[in-house]
């Protein structure tokens, strides 16, 4: 069966900016590299401005628009809609899709609540019975390196995880001059660095080790309270307007945490680390060996073999761009990287197969609700002068 003939499935994204660009070169560009079981088709794109929108849709390749998203929801040749709008609006448009019989794509973080997540995850148990799925975006699961670390931690090369180090440093607004964004919102934002960036290493953490977070102590820093408001609509995108708006949320996000198989753990999420643009670094120390990854060298895997004797015993610069490394096989020759963008294409892969197989794809909305668990018990805790607060379990009843 060639690609023309498999079962098409009609797509809606809502949103058109950073992470409605990502995501539609995703849905462009998977099924021109891999063997998808569904051939996905660009059908819609909804947004609130008109004229914007419609030009991002030319530009991306969409072939109509809608500016409000209930019509995109109500659309007979919509199979699976896309989320990709501020938090505050996650949980009214995924439940209502859910509800409506379309699949759904939420970016992350899954809410801007526990309560929204909960609500969420409930609508997706229920629409899992009718064979509707859910998966929240969390692209960073699908780097090759990441996807090895994981198989090596799974495989028991590390031993027993011990200790995990995780920091997401960004420097986006640093300057105090830089205007106010949604982002800096937090009625929109739901939090700051917190759940913008911090999400993503909790995330990454809990998929790696295939542990959970069970507690957090926790401090959060705003260093700007007031920031210049954005110029008027259609003026240059960052150009500061008049007046002052008030920040928030958080700047920076640093918490302790244990996970459920004991191992200890710290983490830094910040926008305010001059001179970092998108660094995420991961370390896993085990009984046996450890693991380092760096996003600045995003198609790399160090790893220490501790059986090895000391005297030839160091970490290992794995270049993971091999055929049988994770995604990999699809894509270049040996040795030539991939990039940022190419973990949402592997997510479409990955989305599209689990549709076809009438499976549950990961990370689930309960995947999500637990970071979302992880992200309240950091504020609490922040709050109560870092208090060491527990995070709550998932009642299974609720999310299997």
């Amino acid at each position: 069966m060639t690609s023309a003939d498999r079962p098409t499935l009609g797509v809606g994204l809502i949103g058109h900016a950073f992470m409605g660009a990502a995501h539609s070169q995703a849905w462009r560009t998977a099924p021109h590299f891999f063997d998808l079981p569904l051939r996905p088709e660009l059908t819609v794109l909804a947004g609130r401005d008109p004229q914007r929108t419609a030009d991002a849709a030319a530009r991306l390749g969409w072939a109509s628009v809608e500016t409000d998203w209930r019509r995109l929801v109500e659309r007979d040749d919509v199979g699976l809609v896309d989320v990709c709008t501020p938090g505050d609006t996650h949980a009214e448009i995924a439940i209502a899709a859910l509800e409506a019989g379309k699949h759904v794509l939420c970016e992350k973080p899954l809410a801007n609540s526990v309560a929204e997540a909960e609500a969420m995850t409930e609508a997706a148990v229920r629409a899992a019975a009718r064979g509707v799925r859910s998966m929240v975006g969390f692209t960073y699961r699908r780097v090759p390196a990441i996807g090895l670390a994981r198989q090596l931690v799974a495989e028991g090369r590390i031993g027993q995880v011990r200790h995990v180090r995780a920091q997401y440093l960004q420097d986006w607004i640093a300057d105090p001059t830089a205007p106010m964004s949604w982002r800096l919102e937090k009625d929109k934002a739901g939090s700051g660095a917190l759940g913008d960036i911090g999400a993503h290493i909790v995330d990454l953490t809990q998929h790696i080790t295939g542990e959970t977070l069970t507690g957090v102590s926790a401090l959060l820093e705003t260093f700007v309270e007031e920031r210049p408001l954005p110029a008027a609509a259609g003026s240059l995108s960052g150009v500061a307007g008049e007046g002052l708006g008030r920040v928030t949320v958080d700047d920076a996000a640093v918490f302790l945490g244990r996970f459920s198989g004991g191992a200890l753990a710290t983490f830094e999420a910040t926008r305010f680390a001059l001179g970092r643009k998108n660094a995420i670094r991961i370390e896993v120390n085990g009984s046996e060996g450890s693991l380092a990854f760096d996003f600045e060298d995003m198609n790399v895997l160090q790893f220490f073999d501790g059986s090895e004797p000391a005297e030839r015993a160091g970490f290992r610069r794995i270049l993971v761009t091999e055929p049988g490394h994770p995604y990999i096989g699809s894509w270049w020759p040996a040795g030539h990287g991939l990039g940022y963008e190419h973990g949402f294409t592997h997510q479409v892969v990955d989305l599209l197969t689990a549709i076809a197989k009438d499976e549950d794809p990961t990370p689930s909305f309960a995947d999500g609700l637990q970071v979302q668990r992880v992200l309240d018990a950091v504020e609490r805790s922040a709050a109560a002068d870092s208090v060491w607060t527990p995070i709550a379990a998932q009642d299974p009843e609720r999310t299997a």
